[in-house]
């Protein structure tokens, strides 16, 4: 069988691969909880990567097989079948080297994680508070279509609709992966409901998204959180404003990359059950700290790249609404789209698709593979 620089680099990945399946077994891996989900992750991914190699060596020895008939079968239609057979596989081994190649280069670790979503009304007042609001609807219509989890943690309301601020934890299958790409600055033009004079504003709406980490991801001494409760607001029947469900926690962290120390407060009011806020209160102090001590890596990552698709700077415009012209405009790679109905109705995939791509492209680019 031919042998290519592509299957020269897939040398040794079968024995590594009998290695972790030996490994995963091990009662005192799987006891570090750390170590044995990283080697499960490599596992998984060696499979993935080791089945694609098995479906190339096969197109290969097919294109050698056909090859062979051509150079010595007489018949004429056994030719035929040689020539459509040798066509359909080499149209095809461009495709499945290049998935390869992506599988050969390793995914973010973060990609597999839930994802906690926090979205900001900036500048623009009023109408900032009601576009954050129409984000949230976005998402949470998208989130809906992927059937992922959507929990509101804390929200502040506009004065005239809208939030101010709403942070929610999506949990499914690759979401952070998929909703990495939608952190920055978005753009809205349009005109608002209390403009009289049918002028154009621009508001704009800030998004972060950050990996949830692990309880293990990340230390913290929990006895120098304090924590107060209040009585959460709104609807909700008798319940509310009569216990203290909400609850607010203070932590004082060290940033490990400046040396600086500051105060991190989070507020849950997203049950009406104390515990529980505490908890997903919790899970948002751990994934604040991880996606602030992971800076250095998302950093080092963007300055090696000339484009920026996923990482980097969350202060960047990477997209604008026209609602005049019914137009989406992704600026990272140049997207533009006039459905913007349905975008804000959910419909993201296809922007995500091609942000995905580009990236992709990216990184074979810098791996020089």
């Amino acid at each position: 069988m031919t042998t290519t620089p592509l299957l020269q680099r897939l040398d040794g990945l079968d024995a590594r691969f009998e290695e972790i399946g030996t490994l995963i077994t091990d009662p005192s891996v799987i006891a570090d909880k750390k170590r044995y989900v990283k080697l499960s992750k490599e596992y998984k991914d060696l499979e993935r990567l080791l089945a694609t190699t098995g479906r190339y060596r096969k197109m290969l020895k097919e294109i050698d097989d056909a090859k062979q008939m051509l150079e010595t079968e007489h018949d004429e239609e056994l030719r035929q079948m040689a020539r459509e057979e040798l066509d359909a596989n080499t149209a095809q081994l461009p495709k499945i080297e290049e998935e390869i190649k992506l599988l050969l280069i390793p995914e973010d670790p973060e990609d597999s994680r839930n994802a906690i979503v926090e979205i900001r009304g900036g500048t623009g007042g009023d109408e900032a508070a009601l576009f954050a609001g129409d984000l949230f609807r976005m998402y949470a219509k998208y989130c809906e279509s992927k059937g992922w989890r959507v929990d509101v943690s804390s929200t502040s309301e506009g004065a005239a609709g809208g939030y101010k601020e709403i942070i929610f934890t999506v949990t499914g299958a690759n979401v952070y992966g998929t909703l990495k790409y939608e952190s920055g600055v978005h753009r809205v033009q349009r005109v608002p409901a209390t403009e009289t004079q049918g002028r154009v504003h621009t508001s704009a709406a800030s998004v972060a998204v950050l990996p949830e980490a692990e309880p293990f991801d990340v230390e913290i001494n929990e006895g120098e959180i304090k924590w107060d409760t209040f009585r959460s607001g709104g609807a909700g029947g008798q319940n509310v404003n009569k216990v203290e469900s909400g609850v607010r926690l203070r932590y004082m962290w060290k940033n490990p990359n400046t040396g600086e120390t500051e105060e991190i407060l989070i507020e849950c009011t997203e049950t009406r059950d104390q515990p529980k806020n505490k908890e997903r209160a919790l899970t948002r102090l751990r994934s604040f700290i991880y996606d602030k001590e992971h800076q250095k890596y998302i950093d080092d990552i963007a300055s090696r790249r000339k484009t920026l698709v996923s990482t980097g700077d969350r202060s960047a415009k990477i997209r604008t609404y026209n609602y005049p012209q019914g137009r989406i405009t992704d600026h990272r790679i140049g997207y533009t789209i006039y459905n913007l109905a349905a975008f804000m109705d959910g419909d993201i995939q296809d922007c995500i698709d091609h942000l995905i791509v580009a990236e992709n492209a990216e990184k074979l680019k810098a791996s020089e593979i």
